[in-house]
């Protein structure tokens, strides 16, 4: 066991127990997982398992209503440790709109609806709103809680802002995807002494519990053998994989007409993914900020996230005829977005010092190695522009 693997699993003993009322709402989850499985050979494939723990209407992690966001909830995202966030992206929109004309701003799970305010009010006061300020949002309590938000904040902007179910067939513009990816269901798999096996859940001995076989489908035994031939993965080697990243990749290149498409999570290139000291996978779970490993207790209640191959998404892209500019890391395309000179405009410590100091700890948390600076990625997708806006022009790390 790795020092890491020690401390989630030390931290797994140490998980203050759900209330009961989100106990039950587990419950009741666990119950339809169950079902599931019981009508498909008593057994899901991980990733469907995923997609249920995290989206099963009204039960699932981001649509039962509980707190998720901020400090009373599990976990805390950039927009909410600062403005500034926000409105750097603002700015990189702001170049990109110079090039493409008027157009349209869309975010994907835009969560707490904090980064499209941050946005919307930057681009304001800078005389540049878009068209439409659209969201793609799968969760019913998420989107009341963003309308709340934006009619709080920005009431005289409210007809701006329209909420999609799907992706529209045609789009000129911005595309955002703030901690999007790491919440798509992924696959797991090891390298078994017979070849490649897929992971999957079933109900045993009173409790969710995983197991090995082989793939489910041929596409994917074929894209897990390619990819341990691609990194010389060795046997017992386990990760993840993330198929339907690529195919949502291929859906925005299919819409997007001209614009730029911004990536920003947690994860690394191809080659640090499948590093072989990284050999039981990325996956871990948010539970009350709180880190551990284990995804099958207390469904519906703790985030399950895998880390991003932003080579894998970049290849996706390329193959859908998108054009790579950059992948950096947050520090450098925030710094190079202008967040130095969005300090400069901030209150000094003489005129309001304890904001001045917040506002410092914050913007170390989004930049420092040690924190969100180099452990969150930015990958910029763009068709049709002529020059990537500052904040992807800044620097580039190799993929």
């Amino acid at each position: 066991m790795t020092p890491l693997q020690a401390a989630l699993e030390s931290t797994l003993n140490q998980l203050p127990p759900p209330e009961p009322e989100a106990l039950d709402l587990s419950n009741r989850l666990l119950g339809r997982i169950i079902d599931e499985m019981a009508g498909n050979g008593n057994r899901l494939p991980f990733d469907r398992f995923m997609e249920l723990a995290l989206y099963a209407p009204g039960l699932g992690y981001y649509s039962n209503g509980l707190r998720k966001f901020g400090e009373a909830g599990d976990f805390v995202t950039a927009p909410e440790i600062s403005p500034l966030f926000g409105r750097c992206i603002a700015g990189q929109c702001l170049e990109v709109m110079a090039q493409t004309g008027e157009c349209d701003i869309l975010e994907f799970g835009a969560g707490s609806g904090r980064l499209a305010a941050d946005m919307l009010a930057e681009l304001e006061r800078l005389g540049h709103l878009p068209r439409h300020y659209f969201i793609l949002e799968l969760s019913a309590d998420l989107r009341q809680r963003q309308r709340a938000l934006l009619a709080t904040e920005l009431p005289h902007l409210a007809r701006r802002v329209q909420w999609l179910d799907r992706l529209p067939a045609r789009f000129r513009g911005i595309l955002i995807a703030n901690e999007v990816l790491d919440a798509m269901p992924v696959q797991r798999f090891r390298i078994g002494a017979g070849g490649v096996q897929e992971q999957f859940v079933g109900w045993e001995s009173e409790r969710l519990q995983p197991f090995w076989d082989e793939p489910q489908t041929q596409d994917l035994a074929q894209s897990l053998a390619a990819l341990a031939e691609r990194y010389a993965l060795p046997p017992g080697y386990a990760s993840e994989i993330n198929l339907r990243a690529r195919a949502w990749i291929g859906e925005l290149a299919d819409c997007l007409e001209r614009g730029l498409v911004l990536l920003i999570d947690y994860g690394y290139s191809g080659r640090e993914f499948y590093h072989p000291q990284r050999d039981c996978g990325t996956l871990i779970c948010h539970y009350r900020h709180r880190v551990h490993s284990d995804p099958f207790i207390h469904p519906g209640l703790q985030d399950i996230t895998a880390n991003v191959d932003f080579t894998a998404i970049a290849e996706a892209g390329e193959a859908a005829g998108l054009e790579c500019i950059t992948f950096t890391s947050q520090a450098w395309f925030l710094i190079g977005g202008g967040l130095e000179g969005l300090l400069t405009q901030l209150p000094g410590f003489e005129q309001d010092p304890q904001r001045h100091l917040s506002q410092l700890q914050a913007i170390k948390r989004l930049t420092l190695p040690s924190e969100m600076g180099e452990r969150f990625k930015v990958l910029g997708l763009t068709r049709g522009l002529k020059e990537p806006p500052s904040g992807l022009a800044f620097h580039s790390q190799p993929l």
